[in-house]
Order: structure tokens, then sequence, then C-alpha cells
């Protein structure tokens, strides 16, 4: 089973937020969309890949890491060897993605309290470790979703040079990882 975080894109559209925009053809397992959010009176273009962790696309998953602005590190709280996975995953963006990708870490599923194998503080804990943010999430429930999305865009919109003074549009898409920002696409 999943982290769950392939619903994240339909979370966010329940909520009323712009609904996302999603492509076909990328194969079974890689799931791909792109939302435009609004900050500092800039267009955000976000170009999310989730391959779900599945290993038969660490080829192409390492390969998104090189042009990553961010990278969001998804583990399902109800299942143990997802949350184990992620220092194999932390290991990876260091050896392949930009030494100032931005990452974060979700701890998913946050609303199956009663089913939950990995406490709150292991996470925290491997964020900190790690120099990361931390939240707990729930995409079925649309907890922190918009939350989590919206603060990595923030952080990589800090770190991104303006290259004109009346830019009004930055594009981060994403790659990489469970679910990432790249800074070009297709």
């Amino acid at each position: 089973m999943g982290s769950g975080w392939a619903r994240a894109g339909s979370a966010w559209t329940a909520a009323g937020i712009s609904p996302w925009k999603g492509c076909s053809g990328l194969g079974r397992g890689i799931d791909f969309k792109i939302k435009t959010v609004e900050l500092q009176g800039k267009k955000i273009k976000l170009q999310i890949w989730d391959t779900a962790g599945q290993e038969r696309f660490h080829t192409i998953t390492t390969s998104y890491y090189r042009g990553a602005m961010g990278i969001m590190l998804v583990y399902d709280i109800t299942n143990a060897k997802s949350f184990e996975n992620i220092s194999k995953w932390l290991r990876n963006i260091d050896e392949h993605a930009n030494e100032d990708v931005e990452r974060m870490l979700l701890g998913n599923k946050c609303d199956m309290e009663d089913k939950r194998v990995v406490p709150k503080a292991k996470g925290e804990q491997i964020a900190r470790e790690h120099g990361i943010r931390f939240f707990e999430t729930s995409a079925k429930a649309n907890i922190n979703i918009e939350k989590a999305f919206l603060t990595l865009a923030e952080d990589i919109l800090r770190k991104t040079p303006v290259k004109e003074p009346n830019s009004e549009n930055v594009d981060i898409s994403s790659g990489g990882g469970v679910t990432g920002w790249k800074s070009k696409c297709c």
C-alpha cells in the first residue's frame, strides 16, 4: 500500500483551490500534475512528478533530482517500512540533487491516528537531523496539503534569483524523490 500521497492533487482541488491539470501517457505508475499558484505577486507554475517511491523508476527519479528545486519525501504513518525508506531517499537526494534543493518531509495519513505505527516524534527527529521542514498531512482529509505545497514553493521562491526587475512569473517544475519540483519541464 502506498503513502496515499497521490490523493494530494485531488484533495487540493476539493478544497476549492484551482484544479490540477494532469498529463497522461507518462506510463503506469508515474503521476504528473501541473498547478499554478500566486505567491508574493508572482505566478508560480508547480510541476509535480510522483513516482510513489517505486524502485522501478529509480533511474528516471535520479535524473529528475538534478534539476529539482524542491523535493517532498512522503511516508505513511501507518506503515513502518515507508518511513524506513526515507533514509535511502535522503541519501539519493544528497548524491544526485543540486546542493541547494529544498527538501521537505511529510508524514501522510495523519487522519488515521488509530492505525499509526510511526510516532510523530520520529518524523520530527529525522527532519531536524537533516535540517528540513516536517509536516504531518492527510491527503484524504485535506490536512496540511495546501500548507505543505505553498511552504515549499515559498522556500524555493526565496532562493530563486530575480532575473528581471519586472519579471512576474517563476517556473517551478517538479521531479525526483516521491514528489518534487524541477527547474525545467519536458
